[in-house]
């Protein structure tokens, strides 16, 4: 299948006295070069994509092999040489980078140096959502991918540059609701865009709800939380969002069903994708579909099973990256705590590999008699049984879970009584609950990130 005749919308110049065509300069010009190049590498077969891989790869541990004393242990742990490692499947000989590792060693996973031309870098710090924390540093080139596949997103999506944006999102540069002028990089680097509006996170749902039926915005990005939490408010008042074409969901795991609640309620779309701190944008979900797209030209992903075997499609398993360009922080099978279930080839063409979900993370599994699992607890039917409105489980040992509530009332004794017997049968356990209720909603982490099953297990 060959690419569709796509157009980009039309540039604006960057150069003074040059209106058209249009002109970047410095990192805009790269950042565009390279957005470009990915309007065809996105084309290429899974063979072609591996072989490239495969030829940065040996850059990259060619690189890391000279100035991370980290990685010189592991490359000579696993008996192979950089060629070797490098051969279709050899990659699999070099043990994976725990996230611990990352943390705990920082200073000898890193490079001692840094080519002249990835420079200036600045260091990234993770929420520690996960629980470990984790500060590293990056460069110009990943920055450059960063921005690439982001406008990558845009284009795919088709979206228009001159609608109005809305977002709410942890980590604002200010804790007022903000008005701008425009949407921010990428977009705004390369296109004239309307004009965005941001909300801190933590501002109370009705108020969010307020705020967006005001700016009546055409894009919304949010937390799947909080758009969850959104619908039920939208629901309750009876109203609605006419302007709105599409829902950008980011941070979180994006479960289906809401997915299918948002076409119900607000009759749009979600476009989701799955990016991390320390790695950037690792898959985007297609335009054609709602697999996910793994962003082949920056990482190597690998999906392996509990006895590190590669994944089949439709199966779960452990997410490992290779950034294949920070040469500052060389992430080399980077074990980044996440699962995802592997994809098939998608019908749209791309070559470019997908995941069909992203779970979570290991801490999201629940344990049970030594085991972890994924948690079925039957949160569809938790209304069905008692007004609730917002809920976490977090497994505190073996034997005892917490069930954090947001409800409209109170449940009575007897439908504490149901919904425990509702997550007993879902998790297959006779665990001992305790029912903790808030009153608005239930405490977010300072990344903003909601999940709706923690386990504090080790």
């Amino acid at each position: 299948m060959t690419a569709p005749a796509q157009g980009w919308p039309e540039l604006a110049s960057a150069v003074s006295g040059v209106a058209w065509p249009p002109l970047s300069t410095g990192l805009p010009a790269s950042v565009l070069a390279l957005a470009q190049q990915l309007e065809h590498t996105q084309w290429l077969t899974p063979e072609e994509l591996d072989v490239r891989q495969r030829r940065q790869l040996r850059e990259l541990l060619a690189w890391a092999s000279v100035h991370s004393p980290h990685f010189q242990e592991r490359l000579h742990a696993s008996g192979r040489s950089i060629g070797a490692l490098c051969e279709a499947g050899g990659l699999a000989a070099l043990a994976p980078l725990s996230r611990r590792a990352l943390q705990g060693d920082l200073a000898r996973i890193a490079s001692h140096a840094v080519p002249a031309d990835h420079q200036p870098t600045g260091q990234i710090s993770t929420s520690g959502s996960s629980g470990t924390p984790v500060t590293l540093t990056r460069t110009a080139i990943n920055q450059m991918f960063w921005l690439a596949f982001t406008l990558r997103d845009h284009l795919w999506q088709r979206r228009d540059f001159t609608a109005t944006l809305a977002v709410t999102r942890a980590n604002l540069y200010d804790d007022r609701a903000l008005a701008l002028p425009d949407w921010g990089p990428p977009a705004s680097t390369f296109f004239r865009t309307g004009p965005a509006y941001a909300m801190p996170i933590n501002r109370a749902v009705d108020q969010q709800l307020d705020w967006l039926l005001a700016i009546t915005p055409a894009y919304f990005l949010t937390y799947p939380t909080n758009l969850a939490a959104l619908l039920d408010e939208i629901v309750k008042r009876g109203c609605a969002l006419p302007a709105l074409r599409q829902i950008r969901t980011i941070g979180e795991t994006l479960a289906p069903a809401l997915r299918e609640r948002t076409r119900a309620v607000l009759g749009v779309d979600i476009a989701d994708c799955y990016s991390s701190q320390e790695l950037g944008m690792v898959a985007l979900q297609c335009p054609d579909s709602e697999l996910y797209h793994l962003m082949a030209e920056g990482y190597i992903t690998e999906l392996l099973d509990d006895d590190g075997h590669p994944c089949a499609d439709g199966a779960v398993g452990r997410v490992v990256v290779t950034d294949l360009h920070n040469f500052a922080t060389p992430l080399i099978r980077y074990d980044i705590g996440d699962y995802a279930q592997a994809g098939p080839p998608c019908s749209c063409g791309r070559g470019l590999p997908t995941l069909r979900r992203v779970m979570g993370r290991e801490r999201n599994m629940v344990t049970i008699n030594g085991k972890r699992h994924w948690p079925l607890v039957g949160f569809h039917r938790f209304r069905d049984v008692a007004p609730v409105i917002q809920y976490q489980l977090v497994q505190r040992s073996a034997d005892e879970i917490d069930i954090n509530l947001v409800c409209s009332r109170q449940p009575d004794a007897l439908e504490e009584e149901r919904l425990g017997a509702v997550i007993r049968a879902a998790l297959g356990h006779p665990f001992a609950l305790r029912f903790c209720y808030f009153a608005d909603r239930i405490t977010l982490p300072a990344s903003g990130k909601f999940e709706e099953f923690v386990s504090l297990l080790a």
